[in-house]
């Protein structure tokens, strides 16, 4: 495997690429647009972090990727909706630099607070001042933090730590998680309200851009003081500068930026206003957190290289970890229900049916619902077909996706049913795992029992004496062996199904030499894939 780095990572952190004797890397630094798009068509995953732009061009001309892996928290530069419709999965390393995104904040607000950088300023210059830079104390104010997740939760705790009254807001967090911080969960509203210092910590994406504009700062305490270590854009920074301006803002620290670097007039004014504490996106600048995000992707690609979960894909629905253990033999299972079944059909697909009855039922099947559509598409479209695109696929297929479950099943304790319908046919599979092995215990309306081969055959043909004997001695005379049968019917002289798994496979022309001795009015060889079809392993699941 062909990895490009395109931005400065730890080199520490990508130890782990350079010690696999799979991946050849290059590192190739400070390129130009025209230059990479020149080169990442040899490559299947590139590294980047902020500094590198993975939009349709580059995603066109990468021919071969697989994997955009971003280096850091954000992927605003990752155009993941493309990507996702290319099935090329998007990872990043949303923890790695975690603590050093905390702590960052808490530096600029005291930095801020206490007057630092002016003071640092005055000192070197020659001064001796100490009442132009008197500060204000965090203890027994109320700080607002917006958006709840692994740095907001740090940001609250040390916000706690230094005796503040804490008010968060995060829908998507339970009310336990602000209760475990000892904050207190509230509207936006009430934070711009309530709040004498308010920090900002979402990613930034239509519904947090400009977030905090120019009615919530009215809203806002005169003499508020906000943080912004988050990403450039969250604020509306025209109307930050106009209440900076007016005195409704009493200071701001601000580490990311709209524009990176800043080149708006206007931009450049808020970054030189005397009561604004400003750095160039150093959230993530620490020697830890460089090396804990290189580490972090470089397990991703490794990961995807041994067909292993991938715990930060944005883009492929995911079990939960805990439970991957007990869901990766069903994910097998429906690839192989899933490949075995679209071999059946010969018209285009209107409807896709996936049912889950039994103990399956209970969690989450999404992902085995992905898993088989993309089995299904991969034996119908030219593309590559995975968990990242196969539901974009389906769509513009108009193919209908139905998902059934049910707690509830009488023969096995687990059992999920695939019913694929187009044109006027409908075909009908089900299986279930035996000791961690798939089976097969239903085909259309038969009841039958059988696992998987790589070559098989199976024909429909009305129930009467010395028809098994006719199959046995053309395949004998053509030197298939036959390596199981299994046999379904519903009545006496009515019509069969057999179910060959076979040794090798069966040319069109003993295909056709069966059907005229049976007078087979369903006859079809299947070729089952060796690995999963959908490319479960290679999609993080």
């Amino acid at each position: 495997m062909k990895v490009i780095v395109t931005d400065e990572v730890a080199r520490e952190g990508l130890a782990l690429l350079e010690q696999d004797p799979r991946i050849e890397m290059d590192v190739r630094l400070g390129l130009k647009k025209e230059e990479l798009l020149d080169l990442i068509g040899d490559y299947e995953v590139i590294i980047t972090r902020s500094g590198t732009t993975v939009d349709k061009a580059v995603l066109d001309a990468g021919k071969k990727l697989k994997m955009v892996a971003r280096a850091g928290v954000g992927i605003d530069n990752v155009d993941v909706d493309y990507a996702s419709s290319r099935g090329v999965i998007v990872v990043n390393a949303p923890f790695g630099n975690t603590n050093s995104a905390a702590e960052h904040t808490m530096a600029l607000l005291l930095a801020l607070c206490r007057n630092v950088t002016k003071a640092n300023s005055s000192l070197k210059g020659g001064d001796w001042k100490r009442a132009p830079f008197t500060g204000v104390e965090l203890k027994g104010k109320t700080a607002g933090v917006i958006g709840l997740g692994k740095v907001g939760g740090r940001v609250a705790t040390r916000l706690k730590a230094f005796e503040c009254e804490v008010l968060a807001c995060d829908p998507y967090i339970a009310v336990k998680r602000a209760h475990d911080l000892g904050v207190k969960l509230v509207s936006h509203d009430e934070i711009y309200k309530n709040c004498d210092i308010i920090t900002v910590h979402t990613p930034l994406n239509d519904e947090t851009r400009d977030m905090i504009g120019e009615r919530e700062l009215a809203m806002m305490k005169h003499g508020v003081i906000l943080i912004n270590a988050a990403r450039g854009g969250i604020y509306n920074e025209q109307a930050l500068l106009a209440n900076l301006k007016s005195g409704k803002v009493a200071g701001a620290a601000v580490d990311v930026w709209s524009e990176e670097p800043p080149k708006s007039d206007w931009l450049k004014e808020l970054i030189g206003h005397e009561r604004v504490v400003v750095t160039p996106h150093l959230g993530a600048n620490t020697f830890e957190a460089q090396v804990n995000v290189a580490v972090d992707v470089s397990r991703e690609i490794i990961n995807y290289l041994d067909e292993q979960p991938l715990e930060n894909a944005v883009n492929i629905p995911r079990f939960d970890l805990a439970l991957m253990d007990q869901m990766r033999p069903f994910l097998n299972l429906m690839s192989v229900l899933s490949d075995f079944v679209i071999q059946l059909v010969d018209t285009n697909l209107d409807k896709v049916t996936f049912s889950y009855a039994g103990s399956i039922a209970h969690y989450d099947c999404t992902p085995l619902t992905v898993c088989g559509l993309a089995a299904l598409l991969n034996r119908r479209v030219e593309q590559d077909v995975n968990m990242v695109n196969a539901t974009l696929i389906a769509d513009g297929m108009g193919i209908a996706v139905e998902e059934i479950k049910s707690t509830q099943t009488e023969a096995f304790s687990t059992l999920i049913t695939l019913t694929v319908e187009g044109g006027n046919e409908k075909r009908i599979i089900a299986g279930t795992l035996f000791e961690g092995t798939p089976r097969i215990v239903k085909l259309r309306d038969y009841q039958v029992d059988f696992a998987p081969a790589e070559h098989m055959l199976i024909l429909a043909y009305e129930d009467r004496p010395g028809m098994i004997g006719k199959i046995g001695t053309i395949m004998g005379q053509h030197d298939i062996n036959i390596a199981a049968m299994n046999l379904g019917r519903r009545e006496k002289r009515g019509e069969a199904m057999v179910i060959l798994s076979l040794d090798s496979a069966v040319p069109a022309n003993v295909i056709e030499e069966i059907r005229q001795a049976t007078s087979a009015n369903f006859i079809k060889a299947l070729h089952m894939g060796t690995k999963c079809a959908a490319g479960c392993g290679g999609c993080g699941l």
